[in-house]
């Protein structure tokens, strides 16, 4: 484990007095020795309703791409959803003093180790300020500093499924460690709508909120209300994870299918590294989980009742269990924890009498089922990928020699490729629209099953995957495109450009790839898609002064764009050639932009 048991005892104690404290957005935690390698800045939690759920039903709400740009499904354009009430509070922290990022910025550069850390709705206070400083900090050694970490106790649920996904595919999963005690109700919480508690929230809220009167109270452990809370939300908890069993097991649960329909689901996931605490202070197993399905399944097995009776012991405990982490975090022994791995997971003991210490969570042998079926998806991923790596070196073959040569053969003749394919009058370019389709067919099957996430999530990162993209746009795409305007499409309807109607996903994943490797501002017109500007605007000019009026304004774009790639070198030099689309194009414009000297000299080189 990256996070020694000192800090771990030292941040669950600062937590503490955060709560004392709730009238300051967060505290430092100083750690008693000479020049201390870590800062621990904990948040406090809140027990009031709105700081927990917002107006719908779950509270839901898309992520602010603005402060948090990696926090997205990259190739499906797709923002995580996350609670809108703890991301509302955390903006607020940003705006507070002391100021949050100037306490960053000083840890930062005396090259601190930086302790995020908070209980209970303290906790995604501290999973928000972590992804908020890699974000801001996104090679943080370059800033003098390294990369921070969250330790949360008994935290409730913060994102989706994306916030997960891309959490993992930027490798940020391990920065984050989830102390969970197995019967702690307030990490379960959020699996139930606000309307399914009714008015008990409020009420029950108190007896976990130690600024509170009602703290701990036996009245409020002991009556029928904490039973029924207890119930509701393990009953919605049951629900999820049955649902996401089914897809595990890539079993079709019609029941589940239609109840979807009238029983909305809750929309929160697991991340990162979950330590859950058995019970027994440090006698007690802790079992170390990171696969965020396996996670879910043990939320709600490990704390499953037995039988009917036991609600109101259990309940009870639940709110109990909630604040006695220091207890049973304090000097974790190596003995007693226990780590599943994908490889554990894979051979997670069926029979409760061969689970030993792996199984002190006391799953059942459904819960049992799930840890296999979690491990068994992840491992077909991984499968799936590995099949594709071996499609790779078929595709850059592809490219290399047949259309690198292709190309080639076009630049001896003094015609662009781009030209040469569309025209389509040799033997040579009925080879190359085979291999572009080869290709196509590859790059659709890698689409297709990135979007039923039946990938690793790291793959849209893989730097192997996004180089590939970039040269299959780079060499594929204008033959796509000369493809798309040699047959005409483009004439069906207004709205028929290759841009709106003909890009197929295998381009724009790819691109959005990239961008988001370089940091790059979002491109409306990237140089593979350099031809479909051009036959637009071609399109377009072709009816004389009035219409090349409605697109001046491209026009000038286009220029500035054009020189901005060849000072990068990023636009192939065959554009510029005599017998071009391009240069015919460029010849029939108005004189103050044929003229522009930048181009000229282009075309003349």
């Amino acid at each position: 484990m990256e996070m020694r048991g000192e800090v771990i005892e030292k941040a669950y104690g600062g937590c503490w007095r955060a709560h004392r404290s709730p009238d300051r957005p967060y505290l430092v935690e100083k750690i008693t020795r000479n020049d201390p390698s870590e800062v621990i800045i904990c948040f406090p939690g809140s027990d009031a309703v709105k700081d927990w759920y917002s107006r719908r039903n779950f509270g839901e709400t898309k992520i602010d791409l603005s402060r948090f740009p990696s926090l997205r499904s990259i190739g499906n354009d797709e923002p995580a959803l996350v609670n809108e009430a703890f991301l509302k509070r955390f903006q607020g922290i940003l705006l507070a003093k002391p100021s949050l990022p100037d306490e960053v910025e000083k840890a930062m550069g005396k090259k601190k180790q930086i302790v995020f850390a908070g209980h209970c709705s303290g906790g995604p206070m501290a999973i928000l300020a972590t992804l908020w400083t890699l974000e801001k900090y996104r090679a943080p050694n370059s800033h003098g500093g390294i990369p921070p970490l969250c330790v949360t106790f008994g935290s409730p649920l913060v994102g989706n499924h994306i916030f997960s996904h891309a959490t993992r595919r930027e490798n940020w999963s391990r920065y984050f460690f989830h102390c969970v005690m197995r019967y702690d109700i307030v990490p379960r919480i959020l699996f139930a709508p606000l309307s399914s508690l009714d008015q008990s929230f409020e009420q029950i809220s108190q007896s976990f909120n130690p600024r509170s009167r009602s703290f701990m109270s036996e009245s409020v452990g002991r009556s029928s209300a904490i039973s029924d809370f207890y119930i509701t939300i393990m009953s919605n908890a049951a629900t999820v994870t049955s649902h996401d069993a089914c897809k595990l097991m890539c079993i079709t649960d019609t029941t589940l299918e239609t109840l979807e329909n009238f029983i909305p689901l809750s929309p929160y996931r697991p991340f990162g590294t979950y330590i859950f605490c058995t019970g027994n202070g440090n006698l007690g197993k802790k079992i170390v989980i990171t696969n965020p399905d396996a996670v879910l399944q043990v939320l709600f097995f490990s704390a499953q009742l037995s039988t009917e009776a036991e609600a109101a012991q259990v309940a009870y405990k639940s709110l109990r269990e909630h604040t006695i982490y220091g207890t049973e975090l304090q000097q974790i022994a190596a003995q007693n924890v226990v780590h599943l791995d994908q490889q554990q997971l894979q051979k997670f003991p069926l029979s409760e009498d061969d689970a030993g210490g792996s199984n002190d969570l006391g799953l059942s042998l459904r819960g049992r089922l799930c840890l296999r079926a979690a491990a068994e998806l992840e491992e077909r991923k991984c499968e799936k990928e590995k099949k594709l790596k071996e499609k790779r070196s078929f595709i850059e073959q592809k490219l290399t020699k047949e259309l690198g040569e292709y190309r080639e053969m076009w630049a001896h003749q003094r015609v662009g490729f781009y030209d040469g394919f569309r025209e389509h009058k040799r033997a040579e370019d009925f080879k190359a629209n085979v291999t572009r389709l080869e290709i196509a067919g590859v790059w659709d099957e890698i689409i297709e099953k990135l979007r039923n996430h039946e990938l690793p999530d790291e793959f849209e990162a893989d730097r192997e995957w996004v180089d590939l993209g970039t040269r299959c746009r780079e060499l594929v795409e204008p033959l796509d495109i000369a493809n798309y305007y040699r047959h005409g499409r483009h004439y069906e309807d207004d709205a028929s450009s290759y841009m709106v109607k003909g890009r197929p996903k295998r381009y724009r994943y790819p691109q959005r790839w990239l961008e988001h490797a370089q940091r790059r501002p979002r491109e409306t017109i990237s140089t593979s898609c350099f031809w479909a500007e051009v036959e637009e605007l071609r399109y377009k000019t072709a009816n004389g002064d009035a219409s090349y009026r409605n697109v001046e304004e491209r026009v000038v774009g286009l220029v500035g764009q054009i020189e901005e790639w060849c000072k990068k070198g990023e636009l192939a030099k065959d554009v510029f050639l005599e017998g071009s689309t391009f240069v015919k194009w460029w010849k029939t414009l108005h004189p103050r932009h044929k003229n522009q000297p930048s181009i000229i000299s282009l075309i003349g080189a």
